[in-house]
């Protein structure tokens, strides 16, 4: 692994390793929790299902699923290409031809500013394997709530696995880095006090990139004062019980 690369070989991972493989030309990443034995726990969309976005990237990111033609299907995994959630697969089927990367933890700011791309490391520190193991297995057996490209994405999953983060608020982004970086792009792009700062070219450059890099720091999760640390446990119970109160209000109306 070095500073703009953390590539690595499949002979280094341990249980509990949050990884990630690059999709559709480095444009997005797919992340999940190695477990052993060859296999990732992992937070999907299944293909030809909507993302929510709206915007052009329902075109882009339709799946984060296993892709293998349905009559040729995994001879581990089976078709998982259209299952949703949180699923069990081998790491060839996350990988999905594509190379593996090792998500880091307990970066330093210089070396999390030092990455210019989003969804590759976190000032947040890691919980012990076992920790992680647990959450993940228990989220693959009760789910992890609605997939949402912004709010509860697959890095969203790994991130929580590995810390017991959670956002308390409903207003800001969640704790994936990649769309953090994402909303710190567009808002360095349109962000109207950079006209006022500056007339040339390179000037712009520099200050939008400034905006950028802070953007991206004060959203990462190992810095955020919205977050908080919830058993897994805990963060089921609450779900079944919103569900519950939803299906309540419902039965109310009718």
């Amino acid at each position: 692994m070095g500073l703009l690369s953390n590539k690595i070989e499949r002979e280094v991972l341990k249980p509990g390793d949050h990884i990630y493989s690059w999709r559709n030309a480095y444009l997005y990443a797919h992340h999940g929790i190695y477990v052993g034995d060859e296999k990732v726990i992992h937070f999907t969309r299944g293909a030809g299902q909507e993302i929510g976005t709206g915007t052009v990237l329902d075109r882009f990111v339709f799946s984060s699923s296993p892709s293998h033609p349905s009559d040729n299907p995994c001879p581990k995994c089976g078709d998982q290409s259209r299952l949703d959630g949180v699923i069990s697969s081998c790491i060839d089927c996350f990988l999905s031809g594509g190379d593996l990367y090792l998500f880091e933890y307990d970066v330093s700011s210089a070396l999390f500013l030092a990455k210019p791309r989003g969804g590759t490391c976190t000032l947040a520190k890691s919980d012990p394997p076992e920790d992680i193991l647990h959450r993940a297995s228990f989220l693959l057996q009760n789910g992890f709530g609605g997939y949402h490209i912004f709010k509860n994405n697959c890095e969203d999953f790994a991130i929580y696995c590995k810390t017991g983060l959670l956002v308390i608020t409903n207003i800001s982004v969640g704790r994936s880095g990649q769309a953090a970086s994402f909303l710190a792009a567009t808002s360095a792009v349109v962000s109207s006090p950079l006209r006022f700062l500056t007339t040339s070219f390179s000037g712009l450059a520099i200050v939008g990139y400034g905006m950028y890099c802070a953007s991206r720091l004060v959203s990462d999760i190992g810095v955020r004062r919205d977050v908080s640390k919830i058993p897994v446990e805990q963060l089921i119970a609450g779900s079944r019980r919103n569900e519950s109160e939803v299906v309540a209000d419902l039965a109310k109306e009718n």
